[in-house]
């Protein structure tokens, strides 16, 4: 931008650019602040948290398990970049797959953070919220049970050991999670506000309109934008409000798709749990969210 004034001051004067830089920085303040604390929960959880408590406190039977183990996503907030490995760590100490996983999906999308976050991005709207975490639990609940029909143990990898640097404090190894996670999360955010902003200033109007007003083809173009966006789910909410050519109902599977499956969360499960896992289960979870999130929609919203 430096380098833009100076060479063409008068790109930077022009209505599209100046719509373009207005929405993106919108959506970053109003994001940032969400993303930062969420962040430092999850780091706080993984560092002050022993992983054996989840193995002590999740009912033995599968069946059980998955249920209390996606509502344990409420008070154990963390993006979906943390849940995976955390998820690896509780398959690796003995909780049953099948509750790892619903875990995994509740985790970053029902947590308090990211529903306060929809709520100021969706002000005087406590709907969306509802929404939100009805169908987000909803899908974390069907997959895991999914998961104990038809689950086989040669699909999941058993995750490796974490190596830990030898000698390192908490404060050391919090620290660090932060950071990394932060300066991660961050790049998708700005991705995510940049193609809001490119949607919003350079698409024309007419367009967004013919495809938003499509229920089945608004459902799934911004499927597979979640899908592509990867944002973090402290942050997608400001990213789907700005969207407001499309329906209540087409943002929700935007907000609960996000944070159950995309480019960075296929790419992560492959590293974890094997390809062999990550080729099932994402397909699979991205039919069962957009199916989910359109029953929620149409009933709550």
């Amino acid at each position: 931008m430096v380098v833009l004034h100076f060479a063409a001051p008068d790109v930077l004067d022009r209505p599209a650019v100046l719509a373009w830089s207005t929405v993106f920085v919108a959506v970053c303040l109003q994001a940032l602040p969400f993303l930062v604390l969420g962040v430092a929960l999850s780091a706080a959880i993984g560092t002050l948290v022993p992983p054996s408590f989840f193995a002590r406190a999740l009912p033995r039977r599968p069946a059980l398990a998955v249920p209390v183990a996606g509502v344990a996503g409420v008070v154990l907030p963390g993006c979906e970049c943390a849940s995976v490995p955390v998820a690896g760590s509780l398959v690796r100490r003995g909780v049953t797959p099948a509750a790892a996983l619903a875990f995994l999906l509740a985790a970053p999308a029902i947590n308090p953070v990211v529903l306060v976050a929809t709520a100021v991005a969706f002000p005087g709207q406590p709907e969306v919220v509802a929404a939100r975490f009805a169908a987000s639990l909803g899908v974390a609940l069907v997959m895991g049970w999914l998961w104990t029909l038809v689950g086989r143990a040669d699909w999941l990898r058993l995750p490796a050991p974490a190596a830990g640097v030898p000698g390192a404090s908490r404060a050391a190894v919090f620290r660090d999670a932060m950071q990394h996670d932060l300066v991660h999360a961050g790049g998708f955010l700005v991705v995510g506000a940049a193609t809001a902003a490119t949607l919003s200033a350079l698409v024309p109007r007419r367009w967004l309109d013919e495809v938003a007003g499509s229920p089945v083809l608004s459902v799934l173009v911004l499927a597979a934008l979640a899908v592509v966006l990867a944002i973090c789910s402290e942050a997608d909410a400001f990213v789907a409000a700005s969207l407001t050519s499309f329906s209540l109902t087409s943002r929700l599977v935007f907000l609960v798709v996000g944070p159950a499956v995309d480019v960075k969360l296929v790419a992560l499960q492959a590293g974890t749990f094997g390809r062999r896992f990550a080729l099932r289960f994402a397909p699979v979870t991205l039919v069962v969210a957009v199916l989910v999130a359109v029953g929620v929609g149409e009933v709550l919203l």
